[in-house]
């Protein structure tokens, strides 16, 4: 028995298929997903998912949002999402680059709204690059 899983973006759906697993990056830590999971309804950061149609696995990286789980049906909504295989790793290891610069340069600052979206322009882009395949050490 599998799961229906759908990654759904305010531009665009980017996952809608079967899988036997998802792992999603929640609020509270990683949330693990099988068929025949309880309902659940959940708050989700910014991070990697893993998806596992078959024997591999698809990375999304995704922007935060929410995860309703119900008979075996997963419907992820997003502010964003990317698939893995679809992200420039290059460009993506000059943007995490920028906003770990930025980071370092607003933790000197007194703004706060400034250092929040550096926080979060980190968080995105370290996610991208992470979803493309690329161990981050950071």
């Amino acid at each position: 028995m599998s799961l229906t899983v759908r990654v759904i973006a305010a531009d665009k759906t980017v996952w809608d298929s079967a899988a036997e697993e998802v792992i999603l990056p929640s609020t509270t830590g990683q949330l693990g997903i099988l068929s025949g999971h309880a309902p659940l309804l959940s708050a989700l950061d910014v991070g990697v998912m893993r998806v596992r149609p078959g024997k591999d696995w698809v990375s999304i990286a995704l922007m935060g949002g929410f995860v309703e789980v119900e008979n075996d049906e997963v419907i992820i909504l997003v502010n964003g999402a990317e698939r893995g295989d679809a992200i420039d790793r290059e460009e993506a290891r000059s943007t995490l680059s920028a906003a770990q610069t930025r980071l370092d340069q607003s933790e000197q600052s007194e703004d706060k709204q400034e250092r929040y979206e550096a926080q979060r322009d980190f968080k995105r882009a370290r996610a991208r690059l992470q979803a493309s395949g690329e161990v981050v050490k950071i």
